[in-house]
């Protein structure tokens, strides 16, 4: 039996086991590590009980994932569990509601040897044991791949049924989506998270745009998992948005970064820190095992961009309206407030989305602003009045599109 399915068969084998249990395993921070032994690395994770979990390899960058249901990482720290080597990175927590996820990044091509989970027969905790050794190259890349699992996977292609235009007086379908958020915490500082503070913020946006009539709103997520770049694009076809969102509070050095920015799709970055932060938010999605940098292929990128030379002005419209209302509830904005480069979440070919990084951790004028209910509330409110100005041009200028 090959490795893989070896690993597959240890969930199964555990499942009974855990559902005795209505609650989530607690990692005991004291008595987990990630270290090299050898000529490879062995990670130890001891849980208050056991739990099923599931063990595979992606490459490119080469990583190890464990995925467990489910894991309370608190008290937890990165730097704490592991000591650098062979294993260079680590990250840890929430994937899906109900899963939790560890992905290990490694410095080197390792395949996972052994894999167990062993039972405390008197107190019930348990302890998972990975070990790790040596392979090439061409053998980890031929080995990695995630096992396909409904429980992860997206669902299979449907086909939809055209959406109805937009007719005069219609509510406007927004679809906010708070960036990063379970595994994947985003910029940090202060001990604050951007997948916190980013959620925080879409939900009294939500609630500004409610409050004044006229638009219906979705997000991606309403609670701190992981949710893909591929699939909060699904969402916003789902939801049949009629513009997207994605907010963020990013980190960049300083010089690159103060004042709220708004991003559109282009294949070329306008500036050295918007390519990195799109570098940054596309590395993010890695965690999901899913690089959308190379998805499309020669004939779905033709057609793509031929949707998008309808929705590109729209879109370009749209962010310099947004730019407006922000700058008139007086940001601050950065001095080039409006920017593009490749962020895969706005690459929905039929629906304009832009990228807001309404701050920046790093500069401790925008953080003191993150954490102000009220300035919050006037960046609210910036980007309400830009929707309104945005909706009315729009909806004069569509009879002249071509359809």
């Amino acid at each position: 039996m090959r490795l893989g399915a070896v690993l597959l068969a240890l969930l199964l084998a555990t499942a009974g086991m855990a559902q005795t249990f209505g609650v989530a395993a607690r990692i005991d921070p004291g008595q987990s590590r990630i270290a090299d032994e050898g000529a490879g690395a062995r990670i130890e994770l001891s849980l208050s009980q056991g739990v099923p979990y599931r063990v595979f390899t992606l490459d490119a960058p080469r990583r190890l994932v464990v995925d467990f249901q489910e894991v309370d990482w608190t008290g937890l720290r990165p730097e704490a569990l592991l000591a650098p080597g062979r294993v260079s990175a680590v990250q840890f927590g929430t994937y899906v509601p109900g899963w939790s996820r560890l992905v290990a990044e490694l410095a080197e091509p390792l395949a996972v040897t052994r894999a167990g989970i062993a039972i405390d027969p008197a107190g019930g905790t348990a302890r998972l044991t990975i070990a790790l050794a040596p392979v090439t190259a061409e053998a980890f890349a031929a080995a990695a791949g995630a096992p396909h699992d409904p429980r992860w996977d997206l669902p299979p292609p449907e086909t939809l049924e055209p959406r109805a235009a937009r007719q005069p007086g219609d509510p406007l379908r927004v679809v906010i989506d708070p960036g990063h958020g379970g595994i994947d915490p985003g910029a940090e500082a202060a001990g604050i998270d951007e997948k916190t503070l980013m959620l925080n913020f879409a939900r009294e946006l939500r609630e500004v745009l409610v409050r004044s009539g006229g638009f219906d709103v979705v997000l991606t997520r309403d609670d701190d998992y992981f949710v893909s770049l591929e699939r909060r694009i699904a969402i916003a076809h789902e939801a049949g948005a009629d513009v997207f969102l994605s907010l963020h509070a990013d980190s960049l050095s300083e010089g690159l970064a103060h004042g709220a920015t708004v991003h559109v799709l282009s294949g070329e970055a306008s500036d050295v820190a918007s390519e990195k932060l799109a570098e940054r938010h596309d590395r993010d999605d890695l965690l999901a095992g899913v690089d959308l940098s190379g998805a499309d292929d020669e004939v779905t990128s033709v057609l793509l961009d031929l949707a998008r030379q309808e929705t590109q002005p729209r879109t370009q419209a749209m962010a310099e309206a947004l730019v407006q209302g922000m700058a008139e509830m007086g940001g601050p904005m950065n001095r080039r407030p409006l920017r593009a480069a490749g962020f895969s979440v706005l690459k929905a070919a039929d629906i304009p989305s832009v990228l807001i990084e309404i701050g920046f951790l790093t500069s401790p004028r925008d953080l003191k602003n993150l954490k102000t209910p009220e300035w919050r509330a006037r960046m609210a409110q910036g980007i309400r009045n830009g929707l309104v100005r945005w909706r009315d041009s729009d909806a004069a200028l569509r009879p002249l599109v071509r359809q």
